[in-house]
């Protein structure tokens, strides 16, 4: 993307320049989660949304580790009344003959047993009208066009360009710039800072149904996760009756499309019956849509005057609904650095210091469960889970989202990381081909 060149900047007639202390590009959980938090410290905040709310998006699986968050931003009441209860996931094989079970209250911490699923278009739109009762200004349908970083915050930090739906152009001048515009990438786009990830490459089709068949009790709520060949499939309960099925796949399957996304959605799900069987009475009511390539990461997190969050600087795969979190989560450390760059500068190295070993921190401890998921030495330790040195707690606290805060779970952690090696080693022959597999799986196509 272009920036806006310095002539062009020069140009622009000072007088049309609207002041504010803070923009934030994007109106998602990130970018509405540190509005909210900088309006209320005093700051006059800007947030442009491309869209209007509500919106359609993905990524519909909360956990545990949010509700505090959203208790401190005064939202939980809300997200509650559209939520649905989330006690735990099971983790299904290709040919459902194997099923577990994974309750969040037997984590580590007892203290967070439940999470929600949501609507993004309903969780979304409670979270950016709670930045605009924070004090935050929020202009919906604003698309921003260009950014002059202008040297950073000791020249007067950003300049920003978007236009309205209507057509109108507007100017900022900004202390600081928030980059929260999610898979736009905006500023890591702009910078070339962007980067494919090597490690791991997956694209996704998803759509919602209606009468699919739930589990009983408690466990109506719980996200499966389902196994098949190409990679792996989801299913969300949501509040109204509606449920999300989605497949995560390897990017080579996605292009070998040749019929329409829909049959091509409702063929995917055929090939994992144990789905297929809880969806046999459901209809497809949305329409289907695919993304492609979705791993990457920015090769910086800030700069002088600026700073990215959730997936404006990196994403992986969704298989553990971390996305939401992360964003909400780096939000308030975020909202500290800014805090201190644009109020006490003396602390803003610190503070964006830690900032980024945040923001670092959730994408590398998911991103080693994430490129093992499909291999079968982990299929095997998720299907038949065990609680030596209480390694089975850890890893509930993992998928519980609990990986920032003093629960000590980092050496049952590492004994579980041991115990796949040596299962591994174990099975070598399988191991090998399982490894030469995923790397023809994960090229780019």
């Amino acid at each position: 993307m272009d920036g806006i060149a310095p002539d062009a900047a020069a140009s622009i007639d000072e007088a049309a320049l609207q002041q504010t202390d803070v923009l934030v590009i994007g109106g998602g959980p990130a970018g509405s989660t540190i509005a909210a938090l900088l309006a209320r410290r005093g700051y006059r905040v800007t947030l442009l949304e491309k869209d209007r709310h509500p919106r359609f998006h993905i990524g519909e699986s909360l956990l545990p580790a949010n509700l505090p968050l959203l208790e401190q931003l005064g939202v939980a009441d809300e997200v509650r009344a559209i939520g649905m209860l989330k006690w735990g996931a099971e983790f299904v094989s290709a040919g459902g003959d194997r099923q577990q079970d994974f309750r969040f209250a037997d984590a580590w911490d007892k203290s967070m047993p439940y999470a929600y699923h949501v609507r993004r278009s309903q969780f979304d739109e409670i979270l950016i009208r709670n930045a605009a009762r924070a004090g935050a200004e929020v202009i919906e349908g604003c698309r921003v066009r260009s950014v002059q970083l202008r040297g950073g915050m000791r020249q007067g930090g950003a300049r920003v360009e978007a236009q309205q739906q209507d057509g109108r152009t507007r100017h900022w001048q900004a202390r600081y710039l928030v980059d929260a515009s999610g898979r736009d990438t905006f500023l890591a786009s702009q910078l070339s800072i962007k980067r494919r990830n090597p490690r791991h490459s997956s694209a996704a089709i998803f759509g919602h149904f209606s009468g699919a068949q739930r589990n009983p009790g408690e466990r109506a709520g719980h996200i499966s996760i389902y196994w098949f060949d190409h990679g792996w499939l989801w299913f969300i309960p949501l509040h109204d009756g509606a449920t999300s099925i989605g497949a995560v796949v390897w990017p080579y399957y996605l292009k070998s499309r040749s019929v329409p996304v829909r049959e091509f959605f409702l063929a995917t799900i055929a090939q994992c019956p144990p789905l297929a069987q809880r969806l046999a009475d459901a209809t497809l009511i949305s329409e289907v849509e695919a993304t492609g390539n979705y791993s990457y990461s920015a090769t910086r997190s800030h700069g002088d005057g600026y700073l990215l969050l959730g997936d404006a600087y990196a994403f992986i795969d969704p298989v553990f609904s971390s996305g939401v979190l992360l964003a909400m989560h780096n939000a308030f450390v975020g909202a500290d650095a800014v805090d201190a760059c644009l109020r006490t500068p003396a602390r803003a190295r610190a503070a964006l210091r830690e900032f980024d070993r945040s923001l670092r921190c959730g994408p590398r401890e998911y991103s080693w469960f994430i490129y093992r998921v499909t291999n079968p030495t982990m299929r095997e330790l998720l299907l038949a889970p065990r609680n030596l040195l209480r390694m089975k707690e850890a890893m509930l606290s993992v998928l519980a989202g609990d990986i920032f805060g003093s629960t000590p779970i980092w050496p049952s952690v590492r004994a579980f990381k041991l115990t796949y090696r040596v299962f591994s080693l174990l099975h070598a022959r399988r191991s090998a081909q399982a490894a030469r597999r995923r790397s023809i799986n994960i090229r780019p196509v």
